[in-house]
């Protein structure tokens, strides 16, 4: 079963676009965990590997925990998923954030399983003291 995603903590995706910009001129990438629909956490795993033009996540150093999709980034100014990244999409669930060129507000998408573009809404929630219910709804 999939985890309803409803929104990402601002602080989550601030943690993206500067873990984003710092990559260049390589991708950055990391999976996305969430706690009551809402993406608070970004998993660096062992071994995550990136160049110029792709980023490699190792996902049997994934510990037995439920993720809800992923996260990279592109150093271009196209936020849209290439046909690697859409093989990727459909191992890692079903919300899949990409970030690009400058790396603000404005320059990331997120997507389905599928590659559709869908609505994440950015939420102000503390994630130092969120106390989301993380034991109901859907995993994956």
């Amino acid at each position: 079963m999939k985890r309803h995603v409803r929104g990402i903590a601002r602080d989550a995706l601030a943690f993206i676009l500067e873990a984003s910009a710092s990559a260049l001129p390589t991708e950055f990438a990391g999976l996305l965990e969430a706690r009551d629909g809402v993406i608070t956490d970004i998993l660096i795993l062992p071994g995550t590997e990136s160049s110029e033009r792709s980023a490699w996540v190792k996902l049997y150093m994934l510990p037995n925990m439920p993720i809800v999709g992923s996260v990279h980034s592109h150093p271009t100014s196209n936020p849209r998923p290439s046909q690697a990244d859409l093989g990727f999409f459909a191992r890692t669930g079903n919300c899949h954030i990409i970030a690009a060129y400058p790396f603000d507000e404005r320059s990331w998408r997120c997507y389905d399983a599928s590659g559709r573009e869908r609505e994440l809404s950015v939420m102000d929630v503390d994630v130092e003291d969120y106390s989301g219910d993380d034991t109901g709804g859907d995993h994956l």
